[in-house]
């Protein structure tokens, strides 16, 4: 399995930023390898995604999700985990932490793995979050509910 672990701060309250990332059907406006979620219900996501032109569909359970702490997921198809924590610096200021999981297929994405490209890709995704929830200064939705 390949691993990153990212972080970067966001100047939004931690409730703001935690609102947004629940907002998965958001998600394409600021990761690039997504190009559609569906929420099936609370719990279940159908991701597709294009990694340097490999398309892949898969469907996503949270695992674990504590409103303004963090949001953890599986992967169905056991190829995919992730969790994505919340911490609060400041009333108006959040740290975010994302820890991706992932087993890379074909050539391709074991060599760009090991060079650290998905590294690189992950953290200008998040700089893309940071732009995308500053610049809106109020997340689009919201979803509060405790899975465990």
């Amino acid at each position: 399995m390949a691993s990153i672990i990212e972080t970067i701060d966001v100047d939004v309250p931690v409730s703001t930023a935690y609102n947004q990332w629940t907002q998965f059907e958001s998600f394409p406006h600021f990761l690039s390898y997504v190009e559609s979620i569906e929420q099936i219900d609370d719990t279940t996501t159908r991701w597709k995604v294009n990694i340097n032109g490999a398309e892949r569909e898969f469907t996503a359970d949270i695992t674990e999700q504590h409103p303004d702490e963090r949001v953890a997921w599986n992967s169905n198809d056991q190829d995919h985990a992730g969790v994505v924590t919340f911490h609060k610096l400041s009333d108006t200021e959040t740290r975010v932490t994302v820890q991706l999981d992932w087993k890379p297929e074909g050539l391709v994405e074991k060599v760009g793995a090991a060079v650290g490209i998905d590294d690189h890709a992950v953290k200008k995704d998040l700089k893309k979050f940071k732009e995308f929830i500053e610049s809106r200064g109020a997340e689009t939705g919201a979803w509060r509910g405790d899975v465990s």
